[in-house]
């Protein structure tokens, strides 16, 4: 029996990550890729005055999304109208602009509220918006454990930004 090698020098960094339950803000890096001005380096493709949009470093599925408030909250209950309202507005935005340039099938759109509920920074709330293709759960996965993303983030980070550049409902969002 031969195996056959995946590749995936990126997901390194996630793999030897472990980090506090709760992490502060000045150690979040949502915050981080707030307060810098180094957007394609941090994969940041579109700032709203309330919140971001940032590209998923170890993605669950191609173009995979985060879309997260500016200030480090940790819980629904913490955002006001004017955060809550542009998150929204963001997530049917980039929902339609992933349409557009991918072409998925459907959307797993959610929020991981806590640790024990999958959130991997239970620090700084962020929503997941993961495009879906039918049959894209396939051996891979199944059989080998290992999820497959096509497409570089470099690549995809250039899509989304031309995407809204041209795009005319803007959301109050602007790119960086």
């Amino acid at each position: 029996m031969t195996h056959k090698q995946l590749w995936a020098p990126w997901r390194l960094a996630y793999v030897q990550s472990t980090g506090p339950s709760e992490q502060p803000a000045h150690s979040c890096f949502l915050c981080h890729y707030r307060d810098s001005d180094a957007d394609r380096e941090n994969l940041v493709v579109l700032r709203g005055e309330h919140s971001l949009v940032v590209l998923n470093r170890f993605p669950y599925n191609n173009g995979h999304l985060l879309i997260a408030p500016r200030e480090h909250k940790a819980d629904l209950r913490d955002l006001n109208d004017a955060e809550l309202l542009e998150s929204t507005h963001l997530l049917q935005k980039l929902t339609r602009v992933l349409e557009q340039t991918m072409t998925p099938d459907g959307f797993n759109v959610g929020l991981n509220l806590g640790r024990v509920a999958g959130a991997g920074l239970p620090g700084h709330l962020h929503w997941h918006i993961v495009p879906r293709w039918n049959g894209d759960t396939n051996f891979m996965p199944v059989l080998g454990e290992t999820k497959v993303i096509p497409q570089s983030l470099d690549a995809l980070y250039t899509i989304l930004r031309e995407a809204l550049s041209s795009d005319t409902d803007a959301a109050g969002a602007t790119l960086p």
